[in-house]
């Protein structure tokens, strides 16, 4: 039995400067960060004693003979590529799909970590965000950006930089308390909205080339963005007010990324004393997290009443084997 262990991240700046047709040409780069919730695949070899070759369980289960069978885009493609067949796999994590938070990546990158391991193959954290770039955009043949593979796989708090060359992933030395002061500054909220992000992504990459100086500006967010991070003499509440910024330039690029639904919850809560914040992900639902001084948390707190706060703690470890028996 194998059991692989991977974060879910938040991504702070650059988001869309991670697609490929962006930074070919232009370059790119994102700042994020893993956090401590996860996605965990359990993976076993299936005795040949069952009417089926192959047992997956997810949102759903599936008992199968042929991975041709497999309905999971992800795990059909995966047992394809790496000629797996007589595998149970178990799936669950600490947040729901479809939330922003980088999930199916998290998931994929986990998913080739137990295979690789079940088949007796050692893979860098490199090579892991590599093969399931690979994986969902390739083979899957899904759009989007490249920033959550390589997320999953390194973990930690990161500025990863794009270009045709291909990537690079820096570690931001922040110092810890300012690091511990920023998690403590930010709330996150689920808007109980949910929206597949490869159809949202479809649609911002369309709109690229008419935004290019959109994406230029948020590209150039993210130095500025670094710079307050890791200058204890920069006041930390700039990187809240940065937040607003991009997001209100990210929110211009695609009319799917916000609904009226999700401006109304931002205002409020721009009222109640946050000083920014963004949706996370490819928008039209999911999260909403917030940069607020700790003397108007409860203030904000109070207008997302209704709504469920997803508490957390940065992480610096991607993805592991937990199990390996």
């Amino acid at each position: 039995m194998i059991i692989s262990k991977t974060p879910v991240r938040m991504s702070f700046f650059g988001g869309g400067t991670d697609f490929p047709e962006f930074y070919r040409e232009h370059g790119g780069a994102v700042i994020s960060t893993t956090f401590d919730k996860y996605c965990h695949v359990n993976v076993r070899e299936l005795p040949d004693l069952f009417g089926y070759k192959t047992q997956l369980s997810y949102a759903q289960t599936e008992r199968v003979n042929s991975v041709d069978e497999i309905k999971h885009p992800a795990i059909r493609n995966a047992m394809k590529w790496l000629g797996l067949e007589r595998i149970a796999l178990n799936y669950d994590a600490d947040v729901p799909s479809k939330t922003g938070l980088g999930t199916s990546s998290s998931f994929s990158v986990g998913m080739l970590n137990a295979f690789y391991t079940m088949q007796g193959i050692s893979k860098t954290r490199r090579e892991l965000a590599d093969d399931a770039i690979y994986l969902e955009r390739v083979l899957c043949g899904e759009a989007g950006g490249i920033q959550d593979q390589i997320a999953a796989a390194f973990g930690g708090f990161n500025r990863i930089d794009f270009s045709a060359d291909g990537y690079s992933v820096r570690p931001l030395e922040i110092p810890e308390e300012r690091k511990q002061r920023l998690n403590s500054n930010l709330l996150m909220f689920f808007t109980g909205l949910s929206r597949y992000s490869f159809e949202i992504q479809e649609t911002t990459r369309e709109a690229m080339s008419r935004k290019k100086n959109e994406l230029t500006e948020m590209l150039k967010m993210v130095d500025a963005a670094e710079k307050i991070l890791i200058d204890p003499k920069c006041p930390l509440g700039d990187f809240g007010r940065l937040l607003n910024e991009t997001w209100l330039l990210k929110r211009s690029i695609s009319s799917k990324i916000s609904t009226d639904y999700i401006d109304e919850c931002y205002e409020k809560a721009m009222n109640a004393g946050a000083l920014g914040g963004k949706l996370l992900g490819a928008g039209g639902g999911g999260c909403l997290l917030f940069y607020v001084p700790e003397e108007n948390h409860e203030s904000v707190r109070r207008v997302f009443s209704g709504m469920h706060e997803v508490r957390f703690r940065f992480e610096n470890d991607g993805t592991q084997i937990i199990c390996n028996d």
